[in-house]
């Protein structure tokens, strides 16, 4: 799997268990590598400063509270208990998550799961502005607002170059979207994804 380097402990039986869930969850394992990469570097014991957030996948508290856990209680954790919380976190998504960007968007921004590419990640008491300053990377045309579009483009950018032949078909309709909102580089590689050119490329690189 993609980024197993990072696993410091418990290796084979985390790997293990990572493919269980990801087929019990009906997703690719590497899916589910590259979300916990880009969240905790794959650390269990990984916290964010500002917000608490705690783990394999930056568990909330108020989350952690909901999965029937707390934040402390996490960090405590090894490896292999904390993706019992894992799988408990995303089950509810089980069969809906078609590319490596939903089950992302799911961790970041669960509300946004099967909405349309110019949606706006906002709710009635988290202000778009509010979002977007937190998370600048997402950002990408400085507006102060983040679409689904533009969350699907900054993950493909940072997925590393083994992952990239299962989420060809991930950018969906961001092409589009993005033509008139990025820069020409940022678009032809999405244009590259969504008509299976990517594919291609990558394929031919492998060889």
């Amino acid at each position: 799997m993609v980024y197993e380097y990072l696993i410091k402990s418990n290796k084979a039986e985390f790997l293990t268990r990572v493919s269980d869930i990801a087929a019990r969850l009906g997703i690719d394992p590497d899916w589910l590598m590259i979300v916990m990469k880009m969240e905790s570097n794959i650390d269990p014991a990984a916290v964010n400063r500002v917000t608490n957030a705690t783990g394999l996948i930056q568990f909330m508290p108020l989350t952690a509270a909901g999965l029937g856990t707390s934040c402390t209680a996490l960090k405590a954790m090894s490896n292999i208990e904390q993706l019992d919380f894992v799988y408990k976190y995303f089950k509810p998504y089980a069969g809906r998550l078609k590319s490596v960007t939903d089950l992302y968007l799911v961790t970041f921004f669960p509300v946004a799961l099967g909405k349309p590419d110019n949606y706006i990640l906002q709710t009635d008491s988290l202000r778009a502005a509010t979002i977007a300053r937190q998370n600048p990377i997402f950002d990408l045309d400085k507006s102060d607002s983040i679409t689904v579009a533009e969350f699907k483009t900054s993950i493909l950018r940072r997925l590393p170059s083994e992952a990239m032949a299962n989420v060809v078909t991930a950018a969906g309709n961001a092409a589009e979207y993005l033509k008139k909102k990025v820069n020409p580089a940022a678009f032809v590689i999405i244009v590259l994804l969504v008509t299976g050119a990517g594919y291609v490329i990558y394929k031919q690189m492998k060889k």
